[in-house]
């Protein structure tokens, strides 16, 4: 039975299960419209995540072929993964911010072991160690690139533009680009009074942007063929920054649950990341590589313990708060390191 949750004023949450995920379950909302319900997110494209999301609008009396449209919120698998499954049942229009489609476009027409050819040379560049670099090396020799998930994700045929009030009949929804977890992440206003009147401007669909008690992760999606350097966790922060001035009465995030006082949870945020590049500066009194800095950090379990692809997702991490201090001027690269290592600026004898 899947587990459904009605959040009153035509909305309701279905818990659709990530495999072998700590986090458990995306939350896909159903929005019921005029011209029938739209999906925020879809969950992760495996057979029990369909089962579930087939199960959750069953409970509702509604069947996946009555979806009107989907909007998602950004392109990670656990959000987008069952929207092309979605459509071809349905008809249902997809809808995404153009920074997350090209990500999707781009991983969809890369040539085979494309994206393992960048990861292996992404990670020699930030000091990852040649143990580390084996495993990808022999995937991309084996082909093994197609159990990697996202790889053939639906292509959307709608695109959200910033501020857009979503054609949504007899709602009013509007996104608002929030950059930062991913490019084109988007949240989404709910501009209609709290149906149990809570004080506040509507309801806000987060999805990874917002969560009750995790930090979203922040790394880099950046196209191979642009050299343009981001600041992920700069628009991150100022992304924050906004919805936390939205002032909406009620968050609907992707995972965990629903809660209230957006800006008390976004100003824990950047204390949060306030804390964690003040801790990146004192480990950086001695030039280190993104990866010797992720090796430092303080993470969920120590470094040891911490699983193979979650140690890409960390120095990725690490790169973008490392970008951070740079653009702030807190500190800067070592001239003539390779792989690039990083030092704090106005460290004592320098």
């Amino acid at each position: 039975m899947a587990r459904v949750t009605e959040h009153g004023g035509g909305v309701w949450s279905l818990e659709v299960p990530i495999p072998d995920n700590p986090l458990g379950h995306t939350l896909v909302h159903v929005l019921d419209t005029g011209r029938g319900p739209v999906l925020v997110d879809t969950g992760w494209d495996d057979p029990a995540s369909w089962t579930a999301l087939s199960d959750g609008l069953a409970e509702l009396g509604l069947a996946v072929a009555d979806v009107h449209g989907v909007v998602v919120t950004h392109h990670h698998p656990d959000h987008h993964g069952l929207s092309g499954r979605v459509r071809e049942a349905s008809g249902a229009w997809i809808a995404m911010h153009a920074a997350d489609i090209a990500v999707v476009r781009r991983t969809r027409e890369a040539r085979p072991g494309a994206w393992l050819d960048y990861l292996a040379g992404k990670l020699a560049a930030v000091g990852a160690p040649e143990e580390h670099l084996a495993p990808l090396l022999a995937a991309r020799e084996s082909g093994r690139m197609r159990t990697l998930p996202g790889l053939r994700a639906a292509l959307p045929d709608r695109e959200i533009a910033p501020g857009e009030l979503l054609d949504l009949a007899g709602r009013r929804l509007r996104a608002i680009w929030t950059p930062g977890h991913t490019p084109g992440h988007v949240c989404l206003h709910l501009e209609e009074d709290h149906p149990a009147n809570l004080p506040g401007r509507g309801r806000l669909f987060s999805g990874d942007h917002l969560l009750p008690g995790i930090s979203p992760h922040v790394g880099l999606y950046e196209d191979p063929d642009d050299s343009t350097v981001t600041d992920p966790l700069g628009d991150y922060l100022d992304s924050l920054e906004r919805i936390g001035r939205l002032g909406a009465a009620e968050i609907l995030p992707a995972h965990q649950h629903a809660f209230t006082d957006a800006p008390a949870r976004v100003r824990e945020l950047l204390a949060h990341h306030e804390e964690r590049l003040t801790g990146l500066l004192a480990l950086l009194a001695a030039p280190l590589t993104p990866w010797q800095l992720a090796e430092r950090m303080e993470w969920n379990r120590p470094w040891d313990e911490i699983p193979y692809g979650s140690r890409n997702i960390a120095v990725s991490e690490a790169e973008a708060h490392v970008r951070r201090l740079v653009k702030l001027g807190r500190a800067e690269a070592v001239p003539g390191s390779d792989p690039a290592a990083y030092v704090a600026v106005g460290r004592p004898g320098g």
